[in-house]
């Protein structure tokens, strides 16, 4: 049996065999996803935050099994579009990224919305993630499924296999759940800077051990879920009325404020307020606070 292979495209690559690729691997590399100007201008918001960021056995977590799997050399940043307008207004809304989602999530959904943005900052002596399908989040859903999730790990820094590259394992999107790999079907999505790794959330994956002296790896968790499914992040309190407002219009969309219409298909709506998409009333700022509220 031959040995998995990871596929490496190009972000000048047709879309389509981005795609392909991803259909039938699982996962990809896309080299050049964000350029060196977009890459070095978020990365330079993300410092001050990265530098304030508490060590993790100073963090509170959701759940105590959240704390053992993301280990004690991570900072985290959470909540990037309300905190990084390059993210907001150039990132979240990638073409390739959005391309994709519309591939593999649009025939499941009216709309798709942003599930989790996260920055990991993984340290020296940051051990390996367990082994894990990202919509497991999402436990209770029957299987079969189609697929509800499309996710990404963008480089910011250069990854490698020593400094903790996330840890693919090609084709097990199609594996049945009882599987396990053995060391030869992982590989490490080593890549350079402002590439991004994109997977399927079927498709079982890792962050690599950072066994490196110095290097710290950071890397945006990005991902996007089909709009009828919970996100892993609260993007109404994270990114609130009074920050979106000011946002583009699509990034709005994508935070959840527009409703989820699936009328025209034979079905209902999700996420009205008062009966109105929550868009309008924010274009006409009708979900801000009273001036002066946040102030008291």
């Amino acid at each position: 049996m031959s040995a998995p292979e990871l596929p490496r495209l190009s972000a000048e690559d047709a879309l389509n065999d981005i795609v392909g690729a991803l259909d039938e691997s699982g996962a990809v590399v896309v080299e050049g996803l964000l350029d060196p100007d977009l890459l070095g201008r978020f990365n330079a918001e993300l410092d001050p935050l990265l530098e304030s960021a508490r060590p993790d056995h100073d963090r509170a977590f959701v759940n105590p099994a959240i704390a053992w799997f993301f280990g004690e050399h991570t900072r985290h940043v959470t909540g990037i579009a309300g905190k990084s307008s390059v993210f907001a207004a150039e990132i979240l809304t990638n073409s390739i990224l959005m391309g994709v989602s519309d591939a593999v999530l649009g025939p499941n959904c009216a709309r798709y919305q942003l599930n989790v943005a996260h920055i990991l900052d993984r340290g020296p002596g940051g051990q390996a993630q367990i082994l894990h399908r990202d919509e497991l989040v999402w436990v209770h859903m029957p299987r079969p499924h189609p697929e509800l999730q499309v996710a990404s790990m963008v480089a910011l820094v250069d990854f490698t296999a020593d400094n903790g590259a996330t840890l693919i394992v090609p084709g097990s999107h199609r594996w049945d759940y009882g599987r396990q790999p053995t060391p030869g079907e992982i590989i490490a999505a080593e890549m350079p800077a402002g590439s991004a790794v994109i997977y399927l959330g079927s498709t079982i994956h890792a962050g690599g051990a950072n066994t490196t002296q110095g290097d710290w790896r950071r890397g945006l968790h990005l991902s996007y879920v089909l709009g009828w499914l919970r996100t892993e992040e609260n993007h109404y309190l994270a990114t609130p009325p009074d920050k979106a407002f000011a946002l583009p219009e699509v990034t709005q969309e994508l935070l959840g404020y527009a409703v989820h219409d699936a009328i025209d298909a034979g079905g209902g709506y999700l996420g009205a307020v008062e009966l109105r998409d929550p868009m309008e009333l924010l274009a006409h700022g009708e979900l801000l606070p009273p001036s002066g509220a946040l102030d008291e």
